[in-house]
């Protein structure tokens, strides 16, 4: 959320934070972290977003059922422009910052 403007003034109309929860989750989340009118909060509660980007990973095993990788995103006119998956576990090519450095 730090980020929103920054990013908006490179250009980008909209941002989404999209997650494998349902949509309560993501409103709290977002009422949490000031979200309102910087980003949209968008719950893919079945993972079928994250699936058919080809970005789910299951974590059955682990009790957390088909989750999504974490990434982030350019699409520009329903095209992909820039897309930065992570690592299990890390938190470097995906975030705010790094898009910044790539808009």
């Amino acid at each position: 959320m730090q980020e929103a403007d920054k990013i908006k003034a490179k250009g980008v109309d909209e941002i989404w934070c999209v997650s494998v929860n349902d949509a309560f989750a993501m409103a709290a989340w977002g009422k949490d972290n000031n979200a309102a009118g910087k980003v949209r909060m968008i719950a893919d509660g079945n993972a079928q977003y994250s699936e058919a980007l080809g970005l789910s990973v299951d974590l059955t095993a682990r009790g957390m059922g088909i989750r999504s990788q974490r990434y982030s995103m350019v699409i520009d006119d329903g095209v992909v422009k820039i897309l930065n998956t992570e690592a299990p576990g890390k938190f470097e090519t995906s975030s705010a910052s790094k898009m910044l450095e790539q808009l």
